[in-house]
């Protein structure tokens, strides 16, 4: 099969041996694997001759975008790897329709440069966007800092282009907003980790950008108020709050240990702190006036002054430069490096209900020490999404003592009406969580799915689905 392979994608594109090594371990390095061979085709055709070939072969392909996964959903022991990094290309960007066609290895952050270049943007945005691409943001469902506004990567998306299991090539490149004809086959494979089919290319829609923002670091007295705060914003800005983001005092003590010149936001520590983003589109809340005042700015100045003077902020600095909007940011999208720079965590990335953000953090807090009274947590949310990303720090790396704290976070989650996968998938991490969380009735729906759509068991195998 190697050798039709090199036929299919040329002697350059076929990796085998040290030649594989970028492709052998997740980015956290926690994760390490060795493939069979790692496979680079250049456009779609390719694609489904490579699948076609590993069908008939009966071998494994596991399709890798960034890898710059959290739930190890790329490991590929024996499998063929099928990156997708030379379909890079952003196709077009059209303006009166807003929307860009892209391939799935386009790198997110060059997306955004694409669209700023028209005065659009594409909002899906997180700290791995400079290496993430936007077949493993589908493929994964992602979400990061601005859903509260715009929602996750299925909401910006229009159409897909994917390459079955069969090696036939599904297309559905559609740019309507509206199309109710039959199941919706996009949703089915946006978020199933390619077990479905491999995305190729995409529709997605792009939105205006905003003409000013309006950034600023806030301390609220509790999570409560803190959602409080979200509410009274979301009213005095027509809704306008793109992002949300809380960060404990425990993180910001953290980044400053872990991050040289790290600042804290404030001249006091607080316990809840909230990054806050308000993006304005009317030229009449954006346009400086005679004083050199942004009106949006202005407004949430005074607004959260208010709010101080009545005790629902304890403290809040707006940015009142690029420079100091892109510390803020900074500090909040370090997490993911905060997180691993303490040695090893159980990961969790769960969500529930926005109103019990707070009884999630107190129950954790309460009954964490049953099983490690030496763990700590480094945990930051999307509040407006009730998104948190919950990690522990146990005070022995014990496997059993790790699945236990997992455990524990499952049961506090399903108390509270919540999902133990809010936007990192399942990848292998999670296949045990979902035989214990998983609604019977729709795993076996899935199952069926599965069998139907690829009933060798091809694509990306041994994820998502428990045994």
């Amino acid at each position: 099969m190697i050798e039709e392979l090199l036929r299919a994608v040329g002697a350059a594109h076929v990796l085998t041996g040290d030649d594989m090594a970028a492709w052998t371990r997740d980015w956290t390095g926690q994760a390490a694997w060795r493939p069979l061979a790692v496979v680079r085709p250049a456009d779609t055709a390719q694609v489904a001759r490579v699948v076609t070939l590993a069908n008939a072969a009966r071998t494994p392909v596991v399709p890798v975008s960034g890898n710059t996964g959290l739930a190890q959903g790329t490991r590929a022991d024996g499998a063929l790897m099928l990156s997708l990094d030379r379909m890079s290309a952003v196709r077009e960007i059209n303006v009166p329709a807003r929307t860009a066609v892209v391939e799935a290895g386009a790198i997110l952050s060059v997306l955004h440069d694409a669209a700023e270049a028209e005065g659009l943007i594409f909002p899906l945005t997180f700290g791995a966007r400079g290496s993430a691409m936007i077949g493993g943001a589908l493929a994964t469902k992602a979400g990061g800092s601005n859903v509260l506004r715009y929602g996750n990567a299925r909401d910006l998306c229009l159409g897909i282009e994917a390459v079955l299991p069969t090696g036939e090539v599904l297309d559905l490149m559609t740019a309507l907003h509206k199309d109710n004809s039959g199941y919706d086959l996009r949703d089915l494979l946006i978020g199933a980790e390619g077990t479905l089919g491999i995305i190729t290319a995409a529709v997605l829609k792009l939105h205006p950008k905003p003409r000013a923002y309006a950034t600023a670091m806030v301390a609220a007295p509790s999570v409560d108020a803190a959602l409080g705060l979200l509410n009274r914003l979301q009213e005095e800005t027509g809704g306008a709050v793109e992002a949300f983001e809380y960060m404990p005092g425990s993180y910001i003590a953290a980044h400053m240990a872990h991050t040289a010149g790290a600042r804290p936001p404030f001249d006091e520590m607080h316990d809840v702190n909230v990054l806050v983003e308000v993006g304005a589109l009317a030229p009449r809340d954006a346009t400086p006036g005679d004083d050199g005042e942004v009106p949006v700015v202005a407004h949430l100045e005074s607004v959260l002054g208010a709010l101080f003077e009545r005790g629902e902020v304890l403290d809040a600095v707006v940015a009142r430069s690029e420079a100091q909007r892109a510390e803020m940011w900074a500090r909040r999208e370090a997490a993911a490096e905060v997180t691993m720079a303490g040695g090893p965590a159980v990961i969790h990335d769960i969500a529930v209900p926005l109103d019990r953000v707070a009884t999630f953090l107190s129950r954790m807090r309460a009954r964490l020490p049953e099983i490690d009274a030496q763990a700590d947590d480094v945990t930051v949310a999307h509040l407006g999404d009730g998104n948190l990303h919950y990690s522990v720090r146990p005070g022995q790396a014990d496997p059993a003592r790790m699945a236990a704290i997992t455990e524990m976070v499952e049961e506090v989650v399903a108390e509270l009406g919540g999902s133990f996968s809010a936007e990192h998938g399942i990848g292998t991490l999670k296949r045990k969580t979902m035989a214990r969380r998983k609604n019977a009735v729709a795993l076996s729906t899935m199952r069926a799915i599965k069998r139907a759509l690829d009933p060798d068991d091809i694509l990306n195998p041994g994820k998502l689905l428990p045994d």
